[in-house]
């Protein structure tokens, strides 16, 4: 029977703001624990093993935890998708990616709209559920697409899908990814298409995310090398720029994603298994709904047994995040905290992990399960789970 890593991001779903977050005007910001306090969460299956026994978790503790939990720290001074996704591969940044607080610079523009052709609308920092009711009617009108950032590093361009058609936005985020290099170096580009009419809008699922490939290694390239099968379920690939991997199934949202992570292990498909559920943070954290992510973890909560039921006694799983996106807390970016870790081989042996120094951590881990190796960055808790 193989070894398989799986590692399962809950896309935004924090612990607690990290000790910088007053940096980041995050000071306060808890995802997990604000939801939990406004609404409740029934979650037993991750209370059980060990996510409210994790060091300022707000939750409810466990007598016995069925797993190793613990926290992370983010080392890269960001606190975005892809530079969490990165140092979690074992990857961290030195210099973070440029964010934009007062829209993007005259000449970017002036640049941009030179190559597609057209004007723009926007260029502001907004919610893209809101922006896209405030100008939608005129985007449709002119055929303007509407450019809006974040206090990420995104380059977003949102556009109407009977207006300017996908393969069209998807083009015109091509051209912003060649932009963004150098000294106007952006994390992502997004395409973010919606539909409706006279200013009631609806983001559809045909989003696509336009990234950077890491400047170094990450372990999914070091794992392809050995000729392992790197599977990337949701936007993995568009956070890897489709680097180290090897088998992709682009999933849209939880539902299918968590599908798909069952369909593969069950399938003893995979040496290394990686899912992005994308919900939590597209859905409900930028939107502050704090019912509808609640209700998001209680249904990965009830898929979890399934989960568990399908990995063999030689899979190591973990679950964790990226970053934060407090939905209770002012504003709609993300939020500056630790990430969860629940950790897991077969059926699970019980470890407090404490708080671990970088999310690069994770990585390590995997990759020492698997190859036997050290990566050259992170400390790896394998030692704790078998």
């Amino acid at each position: 029977m193989k070894k398989r890593a799986i590692i399962i991001v809950l896309d935004s779903v924090g612990i607690g703001s990290l000790p910088d977050a007053a940096e980041f005007g995050d000071e306060g910001a808890h995802t997990l624990g604000h939801i939990y306090e406004q609404r409740g969460m029934r979650i037993p299956n991750m209370l059980s093993l060990g996510l409210g026994n994790i060091e300022g978790s707000r939750l409810a503790r466990v007598a016995f935890p069925r797993a190793a939990y613990g926290r992370a720290m983010e080392i890269t001074k960001a606190k975005d998708t892809t530079s969490g996704h990165w140092e979690m591969a074992g990857f961290p940044m030195e210099i973070p990616f440029r964010t934009y607080p007062n829209g993007f610079p005259k000449e970017v523009m002036d640049e941009f709209e030179k190559r597609i052709g057209r004007g723009t609308l926007g260029n502001e920092v907004a919610s893209g559920t809101e922006i896209i009711q405030r100008l939608g009617d005129e985007h449709v009108r002119t055929g303007k697409p509407i450019v809006y950032t974040s206090a990420d590093s995104v380059f977003q361009i949102a556009a109407h899908e009977e207006v300017i058609p996908l393969d069209e936005l998807y083009r015109l985020c091509g051209i912003a990814r060649e932009m963004l290099v150098g000294d106007n170096l952006v994390g992502r580009v997004i395409a973010r298409p919606f539909i409706g009419a006279n200013g009631k809008y609806t983001r559809t699922e045909n989003r696509r995310d336009y990234a950077l490939a890491p400047m170094e290694d990450t372990i999914l390239d070091g794992l392809c090398e050995k000729g392992m099968d790197v599977v990337g379920i949701g936007k993995i690939e568009d956070i890897f720029a489709h680097r180290g991997i090897t088998t992709v199934d682009h999933t849209k949202n939880n539902h299918d994603g968590i599908e798909a992570t069952i369909r593969f292990l069950k399938e003893g498909k995979g040496d290394f298994i990686f899912t992005n559920l994308v919900d939590f943070d597209m859905l409900y954290g930028h939107r502050n709904d704090v019912e509808g992510y609640g209700a998001a973890l209680e249904y990965f909560d009830s898929k979890l047994p399934e989960i568990l039921r399908s990995m063999t006694k030689e899979d190591l799983l973990i679950i964790t995040a990226d970053h934060g996106c407090d939905p209770a807390y002012p504003g709609t970016d993300h939020t500056r905290e630790h990430i969860p870790v629940i950790a897991l081989k077969g059926r699970g042996k019980p470890a407090p992990l404490g708080t671990l120094d970088s999310f690069a951590d994770l990585g390590a881990t995997v990759y020492e399960y698997l190859t036997g190796e050290k990566w050259r960055c992170g400390k790896s808790f394998l030692s704790a789970l078998v």
